[in-house]
């Protein structure tokens, strides 16, 4: 294979794959992380200038610094989002279509969202692909792709240059295989990143499989990583009920977010307090028997891990003995990853021994049982796949990309793709965790509907669904069944009109009644029954560290407290903080000094709240 073309100025690596590929550019960018953004960026602006240029652009997740909605969050971030995010070079194509500035001859398909960034967005909510994940490759196939552009790590290794996908192996991998075997065309172009790390495995690639290749100081940039958010109670009790369905001896996928650390942190729990789990279980459960797909002792064989994301969270488990049943000598396949800057720095200065337990790998491979199937299925014994939802309706549809409106906050992602194995492999289950609750005061909602105008996990493919108050075990039973299940698990506020909708539609017999034990479904319930652990230092609010400093981490709940507070509430902080003394946090946020009528409020009420 022939060595690449090496650049360092991303205006001519540009200009290169324009004059290789034509002036009809067919882009893809891989998910979150791994876009090389200086040549995605230099690719823009080209069409931007030159109508000539058709330049379609076919990626998701485009990862974006987090922005604010108030004063307030505008005081608390700014710093944060200079201090950890200030490097990072922004996607012009995302720019433009915030500003409704798309130029004409360039177009920009998504097939995953940030979570609700692009909600009120026409232009982004119109070109928007729903897809199951491991069906995206064949959709940008479709298109024609004519340029892969992907952030690599780089390395010589005995003479020769090699380049790892790193990051996301995802869809390029899979992409790869089709060009080998002349199903698409396309030039593959990288950007090497210093702080990427060098992954061994399928993504280890010669320097001949690339065409481009921009290399320099001024593109290196600190990759994008979203600092650990705090873990509140509802999240913990949420976690802990999911580590009680976690099979020794299993695999095991889980996804990004507060619900996945939270259900790490209580299987480290289960593993090395094994007492303190079994009694917050007995606390939460209310000494309720069992169910008999639970456990609730250490782990013996331990766990496998297959996850299209690879989350930080599994090195956690990797170094607290958990993770460590292997197939084939590995011990994690994922497909991409993403995390805060302590995940890469481990990975980057891990021991090469152990780093090689850890592959990442074709989507295909980690999504879907096709090709060695019997392999797959051998691997894949008691495996449980953990994903977040946004509702679920009392029959056991779940509700996680769209509102029923059809705008969309995130996407399918790999969600059905896992669900979907949960059915096909003997032995394993499908876990969807939600909240009970959304918001606060008068805007108080259920996230268990009796029906919603959207669907992402059908009704037929409902198995087990796990809110802060319990779990509904759904798999195989029938609508009446399957609806007192619910119900057992939904905020107690709401089960009576939840009753009566069910009793109206037949679904449930006229004389049911919730049982007792289910009728103290409150966030109270879940404070108390957790607060021992707290008071031990065993639910810390960041158990697997943050880049927030000290004061940052005293900030955050009172921002959300005051966030969440209705008039009542914030006239009663208002009071407190009058009496209050002053505090740090008020230089931190500006308001130690007020020049203004607001400035002085801000500062009463966010004293109130420090001292709530």
């Amino acid at each position: 294979m022939p060595s690449p073309q090496t650049f360092t100025d991303p205006d001519v690596i540009a200009e290169a794959i324009i004059a290789r590929v034509g002036r009809n550019i067919v882009l893809g960018l891989p998910l979150g992380l791994g876009k090389a953004n200086h040549i995605a960026n230099a690719l823009f602006q080209r069409a931007a200038k030159d109508p000539s240029i058709n330049l379609r652009i076919f990626t998701a997740l485009t990862l974006e610094k987090p922005v604010y909605k108030n004063d307030l969050e505008r005081r608390f971030l700014e710093p944060v989002v200079e201090r950890l995010f200030g490097g990072y070079p922004a996607l012009d194509y995302a720019i433009a279509t915030h500003r409704g500035a798309l130029p004409s001859n360039v177009q920009v398909d998504e097939f995953f969202f940030l979570a609700g960034r692009w909600l009120t967005n026409s232009v982004a909510q119109r070109s928007y692909i729903s897809a199951n994940y491991t069906h995206a490759c064949e959709y940008l196939l479709a298109r024609g792709v004519n340029v892969i552009a992907q952030l690599v790590a780089a390395r010589d290794e005995q003479g020769a240059r090699r380049y790892s996908l790193s990051c996301n192996t995802d869809l390029t991998l899979d992409l790869l295989a089709a060009r080998s075997t002349n199903q698409a065309n396309f030039i593959l172009a990288g950007q090497v990143n210093s702080q990427l790390p060098f992954m061994p495995g399928e993504g280890d690639l010669p320097e001949g499989e690339f065409s481009h290749v921009l290399e320099s100081p001024q593109t290196d940039f600190p990759l994008f990583a979203p600092p650990k958010q705090p873990l509140n109670l509802t999240e913990y009790a949420i976690g802990i009920h999911v580590a009680r369905l976690i099979a020794d001896g299993g695999t095991l996928q889980i996804g990004i977010g507060e619900e996945g650390d939270a259900a790490v942190r209580a299987l480290i729990l289960r593993q090395h307090d094994n007492a303190a789990f079994r009694d917050v279980v007995e606390r939460l459960n209310g000494g309720a028997p069992p169910l008999a797909i639970e456990q609730r002792e250490p782990f013996a064989q331990g766990l496998y891990g297959v996850s299209e994301m690879f989350v930080d969270g599994f090195l956690e488990l990797l170094e607290a003995g958990i993770l460590k049943r292997e197939v084939n000598g590995v011990l994690m396949h994922g497909g991409f990853f993403l995390g805060p800057q302590s995940f890469y720095r481990r990975l980057r200065d891990m021991n090469p021994e152990k780093l090689a337990k850890i592959q990442m790998t074709h989507i295909s491979f980690t999504n879907q049982l096709y090709g060695d199937e019997a392999g797959k299925k051998a691997a894949r014994v008691k495996a449980r796949f953990v994903n977040n939802a946004m509702m679920a309706t009392a029959l056991g549809a779940i509700v996680s990309d769209a509102l029923e409106d059809g705008r969309v906050v995130s996407g399918v992602g790999g969600q059905y793709n896992f669900v979907d194995q949960a059915f096909a492999l003997p032995g394993a289950r499908s876990i969807i965790a939600i909240n009970a609750t959304r918001g606060a005061g008068a805007k108080l909602q259920s996230n268990v509907r009796w029906s919603y105008g959207h669907t992402t996990i059908p009704r037929h493919l409902r198995d087990i669904v796990v809110s802060e108050y319990g779990i509904a075990d759904l798999r195989g039973k029938s609508d009446e069944h399957v609806v007192t299940a619910m119900l057992a698990i939904t905020d107690s506020r709401f089960q009576d009109e939840l009753l009566r909708r069910a009793k109206d539609a037949g679904k449930i017999a006229a004389h049911y009644e919730i049982p007792p034990a289910h009728r103290r479904n409150h966030p109270e319930r879940i404070r108390a029954a957790l607060a021992p652990l707290k008071e031990r230092g065993l639910l810390p609010d960041f158990p697997f560290g943050t880049d927030f400093t000290p004061l940052e981490q005293r900030l955050i709940p009172a921002l959300v407290r005051l966030q969440s507070a209705g008039p009542a509430e914030l006239a009663r902080l208002a009071l407190t903080g009058m009496a209050a003394g002053s505090d740090e946090a008020l230089a931190r946020m500006g308001l130690d000094r007020p020049a203004t009528i607001a400035d002085r409020a801000y500062g009463m009420l966010l004293r109130g709240a420090l001292k709530a």
